[in-house]
């Protein structure tokens, strides 16, 4: 697919999901749906959008409404706890392995480093090692983020969290962007690659078309911040990514969230992943303060 195919196919997309899609700026909200699901949104007047409704956006598959969490307790499956700061030290990994072990979150997320260690901490539980690569900026050759997935996996990286190229979108070079996420997606096999678009950088157009590009390229989900750009997740950028990628993609979640309402949210608009540092916080319902150097 030419850079020419790969466009015009982008706008179509675009175009697609602006005309038919209630955006939150007319109106749309999450409530519970027709199914009795929690998390199906709807317009302003009413009109179904979710569950049978997203056939009507063009969805090939549709899944089962996703049942939200009625405790703290219920949101550790959907974690990834997270500790990126540069100054973290190896006491402090493994305080994160034996934290996420102890409340069942679905992966402790580090930097390639300490890959090797927080995989032979988890060895044998059900908690997955997460990488990020090309973090936080993203603007490191394809080439290179490849190499970082590919040497992460071998060191037994499970998930990989990649940061796509961020001016390259901006420059609408999209062939570029389309082969950064390609690259890392192959590289990482079998590992499953979520792309980080860095929400709080783009317009609403070049989310839709980071999310596009992200399904054609292959990538397992979209994930809407590093934590470190300056922005977090935002409920109305998890209802616009999810309304792109659909049931073909999952969506998750992170930059701020602090608490169980804070999670719960994310989830409520879609979200099935959710990336934090104050995970405990969160499964146990107390208040957490940003410090600095946190997710």
């Amino acid at each position: 697919m030419d850079e020419r195919q790969i466009d015009n196919l982008v706008t179509l997309i675009v175009d697609r999901i602006k005309g038919r899609l209630p955006m939150a700026s007319e109106g749309a909200s999450l409530q519970r749906g027709p199914h009795g699901c929690v998390g199906c949104p709807t317009n302003a007047t009413g009109a179904e959008f979710g569950c049978k409704g997203m056939a009507t956006l063009g969805a090939t598959r549709i899944g089962t409404c996703q049942r939200q969490p009625e405790r703290p307790a219920e949101i550790a499956p959907y974690i990834d706890h997270t500790l990126l700061k540069p100054e973290a030290t190896k006491d402090e990994v493994i305080v994160l392995c034996r934290e996420a072990k102890e409340h069942g979150f679905a992966s402790v997320c580090v930097n390639a480093s300490w890959v090797r260690l927080a995989s032979g901490l988890l060895r044998g539980s059900r908690v997955k090692v997460c990488v990020v690569v090309g973090f936080p900026l993203g603007a490191m050759s394809a080439s290179a983020k490849a190499y970082e997935a590919r040497d992460a996996v071998r060191q037994g990286a499970q998930e990989v969290d990649m940061v796509l190229n961020i001016g390259a979108l901006k420059s609408k070079i999209y062939e570029d962007v389309l082969d950064d996420i390609a690259k890392v997606v192959q590289a990482a096999s079998p590992a499953p690659v979520k792309v980080i678009l860095e929400t709080s950088k783009l317009t609403e157009h070049e989310k839709v078309i980071a999310c596009s590009l992200s399904r054609i390229a292959g990538a397992a989900f979209v994930k809407t911040s590093t934590g470190f750009g300056g922005g977090g997740a935002t409920v109305a950028d998890v209802t616009l990514m999810k309304s792109v990628v659909g049931d073909e993609l999952e969506v998750k979640a992170s930059g701020g969230i602090r608490s169980s309402e804070d999670a719960m949210a994310m989830i409520a608009a879609g979200a099935t992943r959710l990336g934090a540092s104050a995970s405990v916080a969160i499964v146990t319902g107390q208040k957490s303060l940003k410090k600095p150097g946190s997710y």
